[in-house]
């Protein structure tokens, strides 16, 4: 069978899967490569999950009306994005949404981040799009920049483009100022890009000052969903905000990719998903508490890290770093890792410290550097009061074991 497709295995699926092998195998790991949330939903989105479990209807294709209400008030409220129920959409996930964009194309350049999510360019190949690279550097905050976009599209092939960016950023955990993405929407409106623009960490913005790329562009399609500010990842409930200026057409090519994959989302979520969206003050302070404690171990693991001359940058929003071992290269070599595979095998093999490496994020092999997602705890929300170093131990002892091997070498 030659002419199979060579997509490989989601990466953090991957680490996910290796990560409970070791487990159930009576090893010590720390499990900072794959980035679920460790926090429970809100008992009252429990509660309605519960009531409704027995819901086994098919819901509307777009998801239910009710749910798609509710979706636009709260991100007018949370984000200030102005889109009508009528162009949103609710999936079994951000993920398959975001597929659907790509898919309602017949040939189209996707421009993607480099470093950016593991997901982006496989599912631009898997819809048969040309894949460009928008190379970004540590030292712009692993930021794209209009010059790069600018650069990116003299790569075209295709009369459609889309560009996706994802800010709170996976692997990296920045973000984009409010100057950065007027100057990046005016590239994209000048050079008509279709931008998907993943959101899905928006609400866990560590200082809640997110912008959405919506508000400033006007043929954009922002994803979200409750796997990451509502911890609810296994229960794949993502949305799809499309820009009303995108028009009916691109909206009944979503429907009819949405139609012939997916169906619709899981009724039972829905419901859940309807509490979970029914109001933004509600859940605020449920946010608020994430946020203090994800900034809090963002701030630590920055502190140790740059202590042990590991480049990194301190977090704006989610629970990811990217720490760039760049600057250990000479003693990494005497070990004969060169690269970021390698160093995060011999990583685990000596420490129990689970990373992904840079190069499923799209880095080159041999930048050493590696995604480190610090949410291997479980969840002190219930508890009247949070100690980093009594709550988070496993990140605590994680990080001091990746320091002093570093230290060591």
């Amino acid at each position: 069978m030659n002419d199979l497709r060579t997509i490989e295995a989601s990466q953090t699926l991957l680490i996910n899967q290796q990560s409970k092998k070791l487990i159930a195998e009576k090893k010590t790991i720390y499990k900072f490569g794959f980035g679920e949330s460790p926090f429970m939903p809100p008992d009252f989105v429990l509660e309605s999950f519960r009531k409704n479990v027995h819901r086994k209807d098919y819901g509307h294709v777009q998801g239910d009306l009710p749910l798609r209400k509710a979706v636009s008030k709260f991100y007018k409220e949370a984000n200030g994005i102005n889109i009508s129920e009528e162009n949103v959409f609710v999936a079994p996930g951000s993920k398959i949404l975001i597929f659907s964009v790509l898919a309602s194309f017949t040939k189209a350049d996707v421009f993607i981040p480099k470093p950016s999510w593991v997901s982006y360019a496989p599912q631009a190949k898997l819809a048969g799009h040309n894949l460009i690279p928008v190379e970004t550097s540590y030292d712009l905050k692993w930021r794209v920049t209009p010059e790069a976009v600018e650069q990116s599209l003299k790569k075209k092939k295709h009369q459609s483009s889309i560009l996706i960016i994802n800010y709170p950023g996976n692997p990296d955990g920045l973000s984009y100022s409010e100057n950065e993405i007027r100057a990046l929407s005016a590239v994209a409106t000048e050079n008509d890009i279709l931008v998907i623009s993943d959101e899905i960490y928006a609400l866990l913005h560590h200082s809640d000052s997110h912008c959405s790329f919506t508000n400033y562009h006007n043929k954009t399609v922002t994803t979200t969903g409750l796997s990451k500010w509502c911890g609810a990842g296994g229960w794949r409930l993502g949305v799809a905000l499309l820009s009303d200026e995108l028009g009916e057409e691109f909206k009944e090519a979503m429907i009819g990719v949405a139609s012939e994959t997916y169906s619709c989302a899981p009724t039972p979520v829905q419901m859940a998903a309807l509490e979970a969206f029914g109001s933004y003050d509600r859940v605020k302070p449920y946010l608020n508490s994430q946020i203090n404690i994800l900034k809090q171990l963002g701030a630590y693991c920055h502190s140790k890290l740059s202590e042990t001359k590991i480049k990194i940058h301190l977090p704006q929003g989610a629970f990811y770093m990217l720490p760039d071992f760049s600057d250990h290269r000479e003693k990494l070599a005497s070990k004969n890792i060169s690269t970021s595979g390698l160093l995060c095998k011999k990583l685990l093999e000596d420490t129990g410290v689970v990373l992904l490496p840079g190069s499923a994020f799209g880095l080159e092999p041999n930048y050493l550097a590696a995604r480190l997602a610090y949410v291997d705890f479980d969840d002190p929300l219930k508890k009247t009061d949070f100690n980093l170093h009594r709550d988070c131990t496993r990140v605590v002892e994680g990080i001091e074991k990746m320091c002093n091997w570093i230290t060591a070498l």
